[in-house]
């Protein structure tokens, strides 16, 4: 068998390794007047208002390599950063990308890295405009910055629910952590014993959920084509019912949920049963699903109803009215938020 080949960073120095990363960058969007290659963009005028957001991925608390493809990590990097773009109704353009690395590091998982930023850049139209590089003496540290747009009136904040409207989801919840439970129950295993192979083949959909997210940008273009700007919006990132928390606080309001309207997917109830957790409990607080969760108004409700992928999981209530589950026996639970803890 052929050796890989590994090619040392120092080899190449910064400069090389920026010319490695801009090699297969191009410019896509007309607000994008200068990318890699000087001392910072330009980006030009618009009529639009913009949104920018910065998120980091530091290994060995948002990321396993053990497990987890360095292209993956490059193309979950950006989604990531345009799921929040996504939430607040806003359209993706341009991205930073920066990483800090330690000589563990090659050129080439440099250059694989990348290949899933590009796919990612690619995937969702926004451009690679610039970022930087450092060294690292505690692992892999990623951060990016996304830049989106629109229309003043289409943005969505956090703040605009209010009582009657309708809760909204998209897609299903709780496979990413299941995934994650998944891959880190095989890394045990792989531990005590490297003669054993993972066993991954049965949750392709839940580890894909883990590993290669997709932020929900299909979802914001079919608002645009309804004329639906949605009242509230966030991304699910830090679990459904800490998401709901934060948009009770910011508007004031109270919620009500349907535990047999939470959408699941079978293979997440399945591994949830495996592991002896509650499914219900890892659909409401598992992570990093970035599904949609937004509220409309009653009158938007004909616009969506027939969605296949847009789940109406219960109502935005008066703040007195607390932040509530209604059981599949018709009993009103207290929500509780148990999902990820940043501190």
């Amino acid at each position: 068998m052929d050796k890989e080949q590994r090619t040392e960073i120092e080899t190449i120095g910064e400069f090389g390794l920026i010319d490695l990363i801009s090699k297969n960058t191009s410019l896509k969007h007309p607000g994008s007047l200068k990318g890699i290659g000087d001392d910072a963009a330009v980006l030009g005028p618009t009529d639009l208002v913009r949104v920018v957001t910065t998120d980091m991925l530091l290994e060995g608390v948002h990321f396993d390599l053990s497990y987890t493809p360095i292209k993956h990590l490059g193309f979950k990097a950006v989604a990531v950063n345009v799921s929040d773009v996504a939430a607040m109704n806003a359209i993706p353009t341009q991205v930073t990308i920066s990483i800090a690395l330690s000589n563990r590091f090659s050129v080439e998982a440099v250059e694989t890295f990348y290949e899933g930023v590009n796919l990612a850049a690619e995937h969702y139209n926004v451009d690679v405009i610039g970022g930087d590089t450092t060294a690292s003496r505690s692992g892999l540290v990623i951060s990016v910055t996304a830049i989106g747009e629109a229309k003043k009136e289409q943005i969505s904040y956090r703040s605009g629910a209010k009582a009657n409207d309708i809760i909204c989801v998209t897609g299903d919840l709780g496979g990413a952590f299941m995934g994650l439970q998944v891959l880190e129950r095989e890394k045990q295993v792989f531990l005590s014993d490297p003669n054993m192979q993972p066993k991954l083949n049965a949750y392709p959909y839940i580890t894909g959920r883990q590993l290669r997210p997709d932020a929900r940008m299909d979802i914001i273009h079919e608002l645009r084509e309804l004329d639906l700007v949605p009242s509230s919006m966030m991304d699910i990132s830090d679990g459904l019912a800490s998401e709901l928390f934060h948009i009770c606080k910011a508007s004031d309001v109270g919620v009500a949920i349907y535990e047999d309207k939470l959408p699941m997917d079978k293979q997440t109830y399945d591994t949830a049963i495996e592991f002896n957790l509650d499914p219900i409990t890892c659909v409401l607080n598992g992570g990093e699903d970035y599904e949609l969760l937004f509220t409309i108004d009653q009158k938007d409700f004909p616009k969506l109803e027939k969605h296949p992928d847009i789940h109406f999981i219960g109502h935005v209530t008066a703040p007195d009215e607390g932040k509530v589950l209604i059981t599949k026996s018709q009993t009103a639970v207290a929500l509780k938020a148990q999902g990820w803890k940043h501190f």
